[in-house]
């Protein structure tokens, strides 16, 4: 049977700056376990604490550019690009321009506070 999405539900971002995220399926707006779907509307001058998931993200920018820095380098995707970063590598994001970035953020498995293993403050 399909499920109609009427509205996302607002998720509590963390970083330096307030970071919109609408969650349309994931564990708190779908119970959805198996994946999460998600736009995301970041400030220029957001960062992120760097982080090790447990799952794959794919993400698609629609605005401006976020940065997205790994332990072997570091990658700017600009709007109408994409990356995919794999479960287990260490990643931060931040959205170094002004303007900041609006994007969509897709993880399988479904994203968690349990399983994104941010790091320490």
């Amino acid at each position: 049977m399909p499920i109609k999405i009427e509205k996302p539900t607002v998720i509590e971002a963390a970083g330096n700056k307030p970071k919109l995220i609408e969650e349309f399926f994931g564990r708190v707006n779908s119970k959805t376990e198996e994946i999460s779907i998600a736009k995301m509307k970041s400030p220029g001058g957001w960062v992120e604490p760097g982080q090790r998931p447990e799952f794959d993200e794919y993400t698609v920018v629609l605005k401006g550019e976020i940065k997205v820095e790994t332990e072997t380098g570091e990658f700017f995707v600009k709007a109408g690009e994409a990356i995919l970063t794999k479960k287990g590598e260490w990643i931060r994001y931040s959205t170094p321009r002004n303007e900041g970035a609006e994007y969509i953020a897709v993880c399988l498995p479904a994203f968690s506070p349990n399983t994104v293993h941010r790091d320490d403050a």
